[in-house]
């Protein structure tokens, strides 16, 4: 599909963004979305994006460069995967082998650390 600078001019720049977005999601492209700047530096992140990083009120945000692109993610769920990464391959170690064993190891700890 070919727009012309004419059409964009007569039909508004937001028809088009929204156009060329929802073109991209029906042929299984990426996702995209439009936010202006304020004077401030701020922006107002869309609701589909909030969404789909999992962005509540208060939340804070990372922006990672990489290779010349930069990635914005939520730093809660950042955290979770280093945590995730961080503990991989201690269930086995500990011999843990299902939420049995995870259950009973939680509860010998406890017990262990109850002032007798």
């Amino acid at each position: 599909m070919i727009i012309k600078v004419d059409k964009i001019m007569k039909t508004g720049y937001n028809y088009i963004v929204r156009k060329v977005r929802n073109l991209l999601l029906e042929n299984g492209g990426f996702y995209m979305e439009l936010a202006k700047v304020t004077s401030k530096g701020q922006i107002t992140i869309p609701i589909e994006i909030r969404k789909k990083l999992g962005i509540k009120n208060g939340d804070k945000i990372l922006f990672v460069e990489e290779s010349g692109r930069i990635y914005m993610i939520n730093s809660s769920m950042d955290a979770l995967l280093e945590a995730q990464k961080a503990f991989a391959g201690e269930a086995e170690r500990l011999g843990l082998k299902d939420d049995d064993d995870v259950m009973a190891m939680i509860k010998e700890l406890r017990e262990e650390s109850v002032v007798k």
